[in-house]
């Protein structure tokens, strides 16, 4: 019995790899000629006509041909013994082209773009998420005697900048002394915490900087914040175009979809763990809209802390193996890249 269901799953991997490259039902005359099964084609009906009672392949119209179900393409995922390596070609591309992203936000376009061009389906980053971020460093820079610019850098890589109108004129001298208490409050602690700790530091503080220390913390207690309209960075839309026919009436759900950010922050909830990919298949996905789409995603991330997550949304009718071993590569250049800023 093992050995037939092995033989029937390899009927299935077998209509899985032709209909995701052609498009077009997959019939027993077929598989036998481009996949060396060693077996008849009355074997492969047979397998065929199991493989479709117990709801892993269906008959879309009444040609010879099947298609994979959902039930189907989750057994082929969760079956994949290996995930095809990049070659050393597209991981040194992938390096080179992430390695010149010149500041957080660069390197996170960047990799939508390239996951988005290695997979040619919808990619989506998630910012870097702020519930584990620490302070690294505020920076004071004075712009005019009476307007400073607030640089908060984050150890996720994080940049906030801000800029604050004093009402008063301030010399160099405390501006170095407003710096040095700002730091020695927030610097190493977690964002949450430092916000408590600025809010505290107007009542602390010398009659004469005070002032300028309520501005400040004011603007530095709202940059601590969770700002959640900030945190996608979504590229590749057009790639679901390509081929209407596998939303069946429901593209434009999809797109509708995908521009709430809050249905695209569901898709990458699951993503928890650096490196550990999620695959979810058409029926698995919650939200109605997105019932026609394969979501993979990863969580990217560096000593195992996630700090966001990405992946990409296409049709169910996906080239599983190397949509899962680019989201892989990129997330880890990403977690690489993050971790040595």
């Amino acid at each position: 019995m093992a050995n037939a269901e092995e033989r029937r799953f390899e009927v299935l991997r077998a209509i899985v790899a032709d209909y995701v490259a052609n498009q077009e039902p997959v019939g027993s005359k077929a598989i036998v000629e481009r996949h060396n099964l060693g077996v008849s084609s009355a074997t492969v009906r047979n397998d065929m006509a199991t493989l479709e009672e117990e709801g892993y392949i269906t008959q879309p119209h009444t040609s010879a041909g099947r298609v994979p179900t959902d039930k189907g393409y989750r057994l082929f995922v969760d079956r994949l013994s290996e995930i095809k390596p990049l070659s050393a070609a597209e991981r040194r591309a992938i390096t080179t082209f992430l390695d010149s992203g010149t500041d957080l936000d660069d390197v996170l376009r960047r990799s939508v773009r390239l996951l988005a061009q290695l997979t040619r389906q919808v990619a989506v980053v998630q910012y870097p998420m702020l519930t584990n971020a620490k302070v690294r460093h505020l920076e004071v820079v004075p712009l005019t005697p009476a307007r400073l610019m607030l640089v908060l850098i984050t150890d996720n890589g994080r940049v906030d900048q801000r800029t604050v109108d004093l009402g008063d004129i301030i010399t160099e001298e405390d501006v170095t002394r407003l710096r040095t208490v700002l730091n020695a409050a927030m610097a190493g602690r977690r964002l949450n915490e430092a916000s408590a700790r600025v809010a505290e530091l107007p009542e602390k503080s010398p009659g004469e900087l005070r002032d300028a220390l309520i501005r400040v913390t004011t603007v530095l207690v709202e940059s601590l914040a969770e700002h959640p309209e900030e945190r996608l960075v979504l590229g590749g839309t057009a790639n679901l175009t390509r081929n209407v026919a596998d939303f069946p009436g429901s593209l434009r759900q999809v797109l509708e979809a995908l521009e709430e950010q809050v249905v695209v922050l569901k898709l990458l909830a699951a993503a928890r763990n650096p490196g550990a990919i999620t695959v979810r298949i058409g029926e698995e996905n919650e939200d109605e809209q997105m019932r026609s789409t394969s979501v993979v995603s990863i969580g990217y991330g560096r000593d195992d802390v996630v700090l966001g997550g990405m992946g990409v949304v296409g049709p169910t009718r996906m080239d599983y193996p190397g949509t899962i071993a680019a989201v892989r590569a990129v997330a880890n250049y990403v977690g690489q890249i993050l971790a040595g800023r």
